[in-house]
């Protein structure tokens, strides 16, 4: 009885120290976003998605904007961002 409740003890302990280092290894690897909602940028169109909306670069970070042209050098404001990329618009 005495090494079932020891045994159970220690798998829980186990448990939370793992999934307290998962954690800490997801942070790790999140880049922190160098763009701001509202701020605007100047950028240039150098991809397109097959939907259509254009893929232009901010140090490296993706932003998607709606129905530019390939080449086009726009304004734009950011509207939306999440870790991996952010949205944007066509200030004219």
């Amino acid at each position: 009885m005495l090494m079932a409740r020891a045994r159970r003890k220690m798998v829980d302990n186990f448990m939370k120290r793992s999934q307290r280092n998962a954690k800490n290894r997801r942070r790790r690897y999140v880049k922190k976003c160098p763009v701001e909602i509202g701020t605007e940028y100047e950028v240039d169109i150098t991809e397109t998605t097959p939907n259509g909306a254009g893929i232009a670069r901010i140090k490296g970070f993706l932003i998607l904007i709606d129905d530019p042209k390939l080449g086009d050098h726009i304004k734009v404001m950011i509207t939306k961002t999440d870790p991996l990329s952010a949205e944007a618009e066509i200030v004219t």
